[in-house]
């Protein structure tokens, strides 16, 4: 077996610890936000809003199932709505972060969770235009598909997002304030 010294596998250095060749890249320890107002970045703000939105759909969706009363289908049509269109105002600062911060563009975590995003939003998009010409009859059995289809996609692309931001640091203020 070889001496760790003397290992010259590609992506060891001779300690034998792997070492990130993307570490080297320019701009890689610069991640702090630049979308924010006062140093409170605007992405990790306004996500919270589609998040609620979408539970509160899939909420809605099975209060209806399980009462029939139509108020519950028209707040699941308000709510998929608003999902949507503040969604699509968190997925802009979101692609501003990525596209203008060079410690979040190099990384491939940060594009996972944009790709995953954009299903998300496209998920909520239908979810919503499914239910603008009746909403009652939109709600079962597909408008409670999508909006439980949407709950599974907000848990994986928060799951991705709070990876960004708690394992990498991504987006967040360097002097803490």
């Amino acid at each position: 077996m070889a001496n760790h010294e003397t290992d010259d596998t590609p992506g060891k250095d001779k300690e034998g610890i792997l070492e990130d060749p993307v570490a080297d890249l320019p701009g890689f320890y610069q991640t702090s936000s630049t979308i924010a107002i006062a140093g409170h970045p605007l992405h990790a703000m306004s996500v919270a809003f589609p998040v609620a939105l979408t539970f509160c759909t899939f909420g809605a969706d099975l209060f209806y199932w399980w009462t029939g009363d139509g108020f519950w289908a028209r707040a699941a049509l308000w709510a998929a709505g608003m999902a949507f269109l503040i969604g699509v105002a968190a997925a802009f600062t979101g692609t501003l972060e990525l596209l203008f911060v060079p410690g979040i563009r190099v990384r491939a975590a940060a594009w996972t969770h944009a790709g995953i995003a954009v299903v998300l939003l496209s998920i909520l998009g239908a979810n919503w235009g499914y239910r603008l010409y009746g909403y009652e009859d939109a709600v079962l059995p597909y408008g409670i598909l999508l909006s439980g289809f949407s709950v599974v996609m907000v848990g994986a692309t928060g799951w991705h997002g709070g990876r960004l931001v708690f394992d990498y640091h991504l987006g967040t203020s360097e002097t803490g304030n």
